[in-house]
């Protein structure tokens, strides 16, 4: 217990992130009591559909340096149906608040390194596809950001890494039995630092990047890649795809029927149009070039599977537990392919979000022009992801 808090002499049990993760996605459903400052909860929280989230300071249960008198008003009734857990930025501040409340008879777990400890949770599951490749998609919780791991003939590409988990892919990599041979993002990303430059190192793999990534200033060595180009990966083949947009360097990798599609079609939405360039005209420019790309994956193959960067808490899994969709199935549930080019214009241009946390220092870490450490670039990164048009 850190030593701004009362001792209260309870024992209480903590719960990885991993197992609520685990225990939420079996259907058990939970109330979170989040005991950070309230616009820290209201810009990012722990988000699932099994979970019910509250807000309750962790200052509301102090009295100066002195345990507050009472169980503060919000707190879950003890007699409450569904499990509670504690939860703050690092895991401090809750414990303190679950030792609180265990003294006060209430059955409560703390979440173990709160939401940092939500934010190095990670996920992977295989594809299902007919490719002649095993693709693999790496799911991180706390923000949806989608990263991916084809593998082929004793080869390997990662795609779009994250550099909080590049040790992880390598690993994983060793275990399939195969060498990393190339490391590719498909753009440069505004939501998290990168990992291409860390797991291309530890593996002596080529680094790839759109061609247009050195028109935005790229400041390292890279293989740049054009609409039309083909890469290699043990017996697969790799087409690379111009997907402009929400980038204009924004590119695909096609794997035979499956289409790493970055920042360009969600399962349940699109990509946004203005983190390259806010400028009003450079975003209406951007949002007809998104619309150019809605229209190209509209017309590829109906059972063509589509595998984006990015997932909400609410969006659906596909049967193979994967946040992918064919592409018949979103040209009938999104109705960005149904819009002429005015009115997906207007609509992805219209009350657009905030801005990802810290969005140009990570887009100039990405291109190499700034130098940020892995301690800097994991708190970069937290918060939440909105790098949807809604």
């Amino acid at each position: 217990m850190a030593q701004q808090f009362p001792d209260l002499g309870h024992e209480v049990p903590e719960i990885s992130a991993e197992t609520l993760k685990e225990r939420l996605d079996a259907g058990e459903e939970w109330t979170l009591l989040d005991t950070r400052r309230p616009a820290d909860f209201a810009a990012w929280q722990l988000s699932h559909p099994n979970i019910e989230a509250v807000n309750v300071p962790f200052t509301a249960f102090l009295n100066g340096d002195d345990p507050a008198d009472g169980v503060p008003e919000g707190v879950p009734p003890k007699d409450a149906d569904r499990p509670l857990v504690t939860c703050c930025a690092k895991g401090i501040s809750s414990l303190y608040v679950a030792e609180f409340l265990t003294r006060a008879g209430w059955d409560v777990y703390g979440l173990a390194d709160g939401m940092e400890g939500w934010a190095r949770l990670y996920e992977s599951r295989a594809v299902d596809s007919s490719a002649d490749a095993t693709v693999i998609q790496y799911h991180r919780p706390s923000s949806g950001c989608l990263a991916y791991l084809v593998v082929s003939g004793g080869e390997a590409l990662v795609v779009d890494p994250l550099r909080a988990f590049a040790d992880r892919y390598v690993a994983d990599v060793r275990e399939l039995g195969a060498a990393v041979v190339g490391v590719a993002d498909t753009h440069v990303h505004a939501d998290h630092v990168s990992g291409l430059r860390e797991v291309a190192d530890a593996t002596g793999a080529e680094r790839f990047l759109p061609a247009g990534a050195a028109e935005r200033g790229l400041a390292f060595d890279a293989t740049l890649l054009s609409d039309g180009d083909e890469l290699r990966v043990g017996d697969a083949t790799v087409a690379v795809v111009a997907l402009p947009g929400h980038t204009t360097e924004m590119t695909g990798y096609l794997v035979d029927d499956v289409l790493l599609a970055g920042d360009s079609v969600f399962v349940d939405s699109v990509a946004r149009p203005d983190l390259e360039d806010a400028d009003v005209e450079a975003v209406e420019r951007a949002a007809r070039a998104l619309y150019g790309t809605v229209r190209t994956i509209g017309s590829m193959p109906d059972d063509r599977v589509v595998a984006s960067n990015h997932a909400g808490p609410e969006t659906s899994r596909s049967e193979d537990g994967t946040y992918t969709a064919r592409v018949g199935d979103l040209r009938e549930s999104l109705a960005a392919f149904s819009l002429d080019e005015d009115e997906f214009v207007a609509r992805v241009t219209d009350d657009l979000p905030p801005q990802p946390n810290e969005y140009q220092r990570i887009i100039a870490a990405n291109l190499g022009r700034e130098r940020v450490n892995d301690d800097e670039a994991f708190e970069l990164e937290l918060g939440p992801n909105n790098c949807a048009a809604g």
